[in-house]
């Protein structure tokens, strides 16, 4: 079924001003100015913007090969609460070591002062070095290649990355995320057909991955977007990843959004039932 997202307003994009002098008498006008100065410092998560929230790391195996990523933190964590885990996997263009340009895009929609009050989580969000991906084979084709045996390193990485820190934080392991765009949701279909009884969820967007291992992910839940007009990736990738996943068994939502091309984030994530949509997912029960 072809469905249409809907548009919100992007409450990241309001800004706001301290009044002109002259507009107010100078002792107001200073009170005013200390007001805001002390609910910025009191409340740094609505104060801040994306990049301030995101703590900058490098995991780094035994190996000595290293994965640049940036982790941000549920606003005032209760102890003995545990809190979901999203993964957020850039595009080809957002590669590099600089672990800056890859926050750029879906990022800043979970961190969001609305999205931190309604849900709160831990975001992952590593960067692909520039010489890697996240899959070991050309996710534009179609037919798509086979699935690699092993993933690629930057994927090894992150896997043993997601794993150490759902060990070390206090992560509910049934409500782990992944969310991708591109090569970014190629990767995301990587990792929920490799590693499916890690996720909870997963929103996809126009990615390609092989239909042969699609029914690996038939008891994730998993919300898939692709632009019918998309040169980039061709939509029947993603058609045959969704069908190959109901012939499983699977209950797997897609989305076609008719009249767009291959930049939808924008599109997909200022419709605020995408995040809500992920958040109310769970990991199936284990046998």
């Amino acid at each position: 079924m072809t469905t249409q997202v809907g548009r919100v307003f992007d409450p990241l994009s309001k800004t706001s001003s301290l009044p002109r002098a002259g507009q107010r008498p100078a002792l107001l006008q200073a009170i005013a100015v200390v007001a805001v100065v002390v609910v910025a410092i009191a409340i740094p998560s609505l104060a801040s913007t994306p990049a301030d929230l995101l703590e900058k790391h490098v995991f780094t195996e035994a190996t000595g090969a290293s994965l640049p990523y940036r982790l941000a933190r549920p606003t005032d964590p209760k102890p003995g609460t545990r809190f979901p885990l999203v993964i957020v996997l850039h595009g080809a263009g957002e590669r590099g070591t600089d672990n800056e340009k890859h926050i750029r895009s879906i990022v800043p929609t979970y961190l969001s002062a609305e999205n931190r009050t309604r849900f709160p989580c831990f975001l992952l969000a590593p960067q692909c070095p520039l010489d890697a991906k996240w899959t070991g084979v050309v996710w534009q084709e179609d037919p798509h290649a086979p699935q690699t045996l092993a993933p690629t390193y930057p994927t090894r990485l992150l896997i043993a990355l997601i794993e150490k820190l759902a060990g070390e934080l206090p992560v509910d392991r049934d409500r782990i995320y992944v969310t991708g765009i591109s090569m970014g949701g190629s990767g995301a279909w990587d990792l929920v057909t490799r590693r499916p009884e890690l996720f909870g969820g997963a929103v996809i967007l126009c990615g390609g991955a092989d239909e042969a291992v699609g029914h690996r992910a038939a008891a994730v839940p998993v919300w898939c977007f692709q632009g019918a007009k998309d040169d980039v990736v061709r939509p029947s990738l993603s058609r045959n990843m969704i069908a190959a996943i109901e012939r499983a068994g699977g209950r797997p939502r897609y989305t076609e959004l008719p009249e767009a091309g291959h930049t939808i984030a924008d599109e997909v994530y200022r419709d605020p039932a995408v995040v809500a949509w992920m958040f109310a997912q769970r990991r199936s029960p284990r046998p």
